[in-house]
């Protein structure tokens, strides 16, 4: 059943995809000035469509009307050597939904806590991306996200865990910031950060281990939009060196089909390469474990998972099964330009989503 629903995904992405460009390849239009999400009457400005290497999209108008198909939030992660961290920070309208998450990459132990509060309270997140700073209080929990000079500190706490990091925002390093449309009254922005450096500390259980620079990385997820109360999508990042250089990876898909805007991308030394058009997703999540596939675009990309965070939600109105999995990148990227960008030992994660909310 999958390899059939697969099949036709695949055929519904080439059908949907954005015009071709002479010489087979497409198009998607690029933001160079800043913009607003949303226009006076609070619908999506569609003048925002499309993508950018920073993040120049003001999206004050969300929240909005109507309520409750407002999502925002705030999601870092963070692989060291020895440990996976994440936090999340978000706000649904009518709840407000928190994370924190730490793995030990040896012994898979876990440190988790997580929290929805109905209706939303105890939490700040900023208007637009960069303007102040994202917190989260509920029981069990703290987080903060504070831009401080030279990057972004990250903080979180809960029972035998927490950490204090910071990821750092070197010059010129380029982050990709697309406008999804649906519609008019359903419409997306995401800030997808990967390859950030991160340095700092993680303790748990009253050891404390370092977050070594050179050697950690720093993704974010960063979402202002209204969105369908029923989606699917999927997921992809990835930070590192191989072979003497900063490897990003960012890809996504089923969320953006048929709108003519994607989130892929690649980036070598902070510079983004956009993929224009859909990628094409190969894998089963019922065996996991197996190498996943995706291609298109000039990438060519393999993903060997290590470890799955499977999380499942079922509270009525909210729902959510999501998949995530760690492991590592490896494979080539070839530029606009024809340079062949080998890749390996990237870890990262992989992930399918399904959410009703």
């Amino acid at each position: 059943m999958r390899a059939i629903n697969d099949r036709l995904r695949n055929a519904a992405v080439a059908a949907s995809a954005p015009a071709p460009r002479p010489g087979g390849s497409v198009t998607e239009p690029e933001l160079t000035g800043p913009v607003a999400l949303t226009g006076p009457t609070g619908g999506l400005n569609r003048a925002a469509v499309g993508w950018a290497r920073q993040p120049i999209v003001d999206t004050t108008g969300i929240p909005g009307k109507p309520w409750g198909r407002n999502k925002r939030w705030e999601y870092w992660n963070v692989v060291t050597p020895t440990h996976i961290l994440a936090l999340t920070v978000s706000s649904i309208d009518y709840a407000a939904v928190h994370e924190v998450w730490v793995f030990d990459r040896r012994t898979e132990r876990v440190w988790q806590q997580g929290a929805t509060v109905l209706p939303a309270r105890g939490v700040e997140l900023p208007g637009t991306l960069g303007d102040g700073p994202a917190r989260a209080r509920a029981k069990g929990l703290a987080i903060d996200i504070e831009e401080v000079p030279g990057g972004t500190r990250l903080r979180a706490r809960i029972a035998d865990a927490e950490f204090d990091v910071i990821a750092a925002l070197p010059p010129g390093h380029e982050r990709l910031a697309v406008v999804v449309p649906w519609s008019d009254t359903r419409f997306q922005y995401t800030v997808k950060d990967v390859a950030r450096p991160a340095h700092g500390t993680v303790t748990t259980a009253g050891r404390t281990h370092q977050v070594p620079a050179g050697e950690s990385w720093a993704v974010l997820d960063h979402g202002r939009g209204r969105w369908p109360y029923d989606i699917g999508w999927n997921w992809g990042a990835g930070s590192g060196v191989s072979h003497g250089r900063v490897i990003g990876i960012q890809v996504g898909g089923e969320w953006t089909d048929g709108t003519g805007v994607s989130e892929n991308a690649f980036f070598v030394d902070g510079r983004l390469h956009k993929i224009h058009g859909e990628v094409v997703w190969e894998y089963d999540i019922a065996r996991w474990r197996e190498p996943w596939r995706v291609h298109r675009g000039g990438l060519d990309a393999t993903f060997v998972p290590f470890f799955n965070k499977v999380t499942r939600t079922n509270l009525a109105v909210l729902s959510s099964a999501t998949d995530q999995c760690f492991g590592q990148w490896s494979g080539t990227f070839r530029t606009a330009e024809g340079e062949t960008v080998p890749f390996e030992g990237v870890v990262g994660w992989a992930e399918e989503v399904h959410n009703r909310w």
